[in-house]
């Protein structure tokens, strides 16, 4: 289907769909349930403190107290945040005693933040 008409600089000067691909586009959304997690991530990930989290866990794993100590926030509210990203499964944590260390969940984490960063930085 082709319709000539120019409605802005920045799209097509005629509007054609190409039903092959976009078919096929649409079996790909369709089996894929994913995207909602995917949303809650980069929803969780829109928060600056959740970010510095991440940031500061891609250098060192850190207590809470730590954590909060580098943000100068209480630890009830880091307590909170770390929550929220272990719940997504962006963080972990491990005991020492009476201790909890926290960490990166594993290098997509790490590699996530990083290529946002770099994106960010361009």
């Amino acid at each position: 289907m082709v319709i000539r008409d120019k409605i802005a600089a920045d799209t097509c000067d005629v509007y054609f769909v190409d039903e092959n691909k976009v078919g096929a586009v649409q079996k790909l959304l369709e089996s894929i349930v994913v995207f909602s997690e995917l949303a809650e991530l980069f929803k969780v990930l829109g928060d600056p403190t959740r970010i510095k989290i991440i940031y500061i866990l891609s250098v060192e794993e850190l207590c809470v107290c730590d954590i909060a100590g580098v943000l100068g926030l209480s630890v009830s509210a880091v307590s909170h945040q770390l929550r929220t990203l272990r719940n997504l499964k962006l963080v972990k944590f491990r005991r020492e005693g009476k201790m909890a260390y926290y960490s990166l969940d594993d290098a997509h984490i790490s590699q996530l933040f990083n290529q946002g960063l770099e994106h960010i930085k361009e």
